[in-house]
């Protein structure tokens, strides 16, 4: 029953911050008015500047901020233990990432849409604009390469997710279609989208697996992720040009049905499991470790940059101020869909913590068989089934040989007897970060009945898909950045959108595919602790513009200090202890990069003390609406 309390108590939390916190902060603070004209309506070119229904617009920025980050963040950081990482989530989601989420979108909705970097340029400094695109163009390359590399892995390792995540891109742009050409209603269109989708991961599962005749993709896993990776770049350029009703939109919808569908499904498996004793949390993982991998670094501050998404994320304000603000019909929305999809985040970071604990410690299964015919089966150790806290202990441990000593019980290591812990930091594959949520929900939803094949496919096209949003949404943001950069260094070609989605794409594709010790595509993992420390410096770098839109506007700022000064610090003292260990073992592409990410946060830290004192009470207007966009009654209508 103690893993049901977690997830009851967690929920009641994330709704009572909604009701009380989140609405006072769109009432008192930023005085969020229906009456307002938003770009969507001020810009429309139904292109990138398109009125959504709320519902819709919700879904979008809900999977678009998700992606990944809440499974493989949560999935690492409980190697200090679910407590720990539990607290940050609740904390972090509650206090730190919606304001900073929530904040990003207004203030874009105020700017004419335009992104946090290119306001930076008129609330701090001109100067603070370039620094601010840079570590954007920075940070989002390293994103579309890793989110590149994670669908691909788990297309080559979960055959079962493939066909229903590319079944879903005709299904949205028909939506699409029917929903801004036709002006159908969209909910009967999207329930029979989501049924297909479900008919979908029944025929992967269990009758169609994509590796089964196509030879790109059923060689040595290797090539199927090079493979993979090529292929998810290629469609990342085509949808990241499309007008955003066409796919990102009716795409995004879909995904937050099935979203909703599957977090259905592990509450209930939650609340099955519990009350059948199937699974308990502090059973399956220890609630704050006693031991932790030799080669972890410690969890201060580590557990503020590692469960990034899911607590608080700098990706975030760039789908705020990216896509999201451009996308608002009605500046009262902004509270649901700034606010309420980072709780919403959270509460799916915290399912995460319950699937990588109570759920692998349900037991571990191991799949058998090939093509359509394989089945999962127990994993049987001494005759044993493997459950609790040897299941948890077994998916988590590093792949380096050892043995267990007769007399202390702990494993050794060659003939000097070198004790080592359940888990190896840099030996924990990206496929097992992913696999520990798939397969602990996996484990959680069978309780309910289901099949475990079907169960682990659904966990696995849901990871998929969200990944997938991820990309595409990443890389439309690149674009922006691009053409901003190519606008503010007068290099014109950079500002034609075909261009700068060239850019954009390859760069990703370069850093997803760098050559390293384990051939293409290892090498983009080496940059991945560097992003970790860098997304965090971008939250912190977000807060300062809302800190400045905020003096500039004679509001309070008390809220926003105590943020600004926890991602200034945590962040910042993670990327120094790496540096020191980069630079003693001569890693110096990881060092330079790190530097050079150091050396750009105090610049503009240092832009915005130079202006700080003389920002108060003196808001600069941005440039107003065309006239035309103004004269019809209906445009500040909700």
């Amino acid at each position: 029953m103690d893993t049901l309390l977690v997830a009851t108590l967690s929920f009641i939390g994330f709704i009572v911050a909604y009701n009380t916190y989140g609405k006072w902060l769109g009432s008192k603070i930023f005085n969020l008015d229906k009456n307002n004209l938003v770009p969507s309506k001020g810009l429309q070119d139904n292109i990138d500047y398109c009125p959504t229904k709320k519902e819709v617009l919700f879904g979008h920025h809900f999977t678009s901020i998700a992606g990944t980050g809440p499974i493989v963040g949560p999935a690492i950081a409980i190697f200090w233990g679910w407590l720990p990482a539990l607290l940050w989530v609740l904390i972090g989601s509650i206090f730190i990432g919606a304001v900073h989420d929530f904040g990003a979108l207004v203030i874009s909705l105020r700017n004419r849409g335009q992104t946090l970097g290119e306001v930076a340029g008129r609330m701090i400094s001109p100067g603070a604009k370039i620094l601010f695109l840079l570590i954007l163009f920075f940070s989002l390359t390293i994103v579309l390469g890793i989110f590149g590399l994670v669908i691909a892995v788990i297309f080559a390792i979960y055959q079962e997710a493939v066909l229903s995540v590319w079944v879903e891109i005709p299904i949205a742009i028909s939506i699409g279609f029917w929903a801004y050409k036709k002006k159908k209603n969209l909910l009967i269109p999207s329930i029979i989208a989501l049924i297909l989708l479900y008919c979908a991961i029944y025929v992967g599962a269990y009758l169609l697996p994509i590796n089964t005749g196509l030879p790109l993709f059923s060689g040595d896993f290797k090539s199927a992720v090079v493979a993979w990776t090529i292929v998810l770049f290629i469609y990342c350029f085509i949808a990241s040009v499309l007008p955003v009703w066409t796919l990102l939109q009716p795409r995004d919808y879909i995904n937050s049905h099935q979203l909703m569908v599957a977090i259905i499904l592990l509450v209930l498996g939650v609340l099955v499991a519990s009350i059948t004793g199937q699974a308990s949390i502090s059973e399956a993982a220890p609630a704050i470790a006693s031991e932790v991998p030799e080669d972890a670094p410690p969890i201060f501050p580590f557990l503020f940059i590692t469960i990034a998404c899911g607590a608080i994320s700098g990706f975030h304000c760039l789908v705020s101020s990216g896509t999201s603000s451009k996308q608002v019909s009605c500046e009262s929305h902004a509270t649901y869909i700034g606010y309420g999809a980072m709780l919403l985040e959270g509460a799916l970071a915290v399912l995460v913590i319950i699937a990588c604990t109570a759920g692998v410690g349900m037991g571990l299964f191991q799949k058998t068989g090939t093509g359509a015919s394989y089945s999962y089966e127990q994993k049987i150790v001494n005759g044993e089934a493997v459950t609790g806290r040897e299941a948890w202990a077994n998916k988590y441990k590093s792949k380096i040989e050892a043995k267990v000593a007769p007399k202390t019980g702990k494993l050794i290591l060659g003939q000097n007897g070198k004790t080592v812990t359940t888990g190896g930091w840099k030996n924990h594959s990206l496929g097992q970060k992913v696999g520990a949520f798939i397969e602990g929900g996996g484990n959680l939803i069978s309780s309910l009945g289901l099949p475990l094949k079907l169960s682990i496919a659904i966990i696995a096209v849901l990871v998929a898909s969200f990944a997938a949003t991820t990309l595409d949404t990443a890389t439309r943001l690149q674009r922006y950045v691009v053409q901003e950069i190519g606008r503010s260094t007068h290099m014109s070609f950079l500002e034609n959108k075909y261009t700068a989605t060239f850019v954009a794409v390859g760069f990703g594709l370069m850093t997803a595919l760098l050559p390293g010790p384990k051939g293409p595509g290892s090498g983009g993992l080496i940059l991945w602790p560097v992003f970790g420390a860098t997304n965090q410096l971008l939250a912190c770098l977000a807060f300062l513009v809302i800190l400045f839109y905020l003096r500039r506007k004679n509001k309070p700022i008390w809220f926003v200090v105590i943020p600004f000064v926890i991602m200034l610090i945590m962040p910042a003292c993670g990327l120094t202890w790496s540096m020191i260990g980069w630079f003693k073992s001569q890693q110096w592409l990881l060092f330079i990069v790190a530097l050079l990410i150091q050396v750009l946060q105090v610049w503009m830290l240092f832009l915005a003390f130079k202006v700080w004192k003389e920002a108060k009470g003196n808001y600069p207007e941005p440039e107003p609406y065309p006239e035309k966009s103004i004269i019809s009654d209906d445009a500040r209508s909700c």
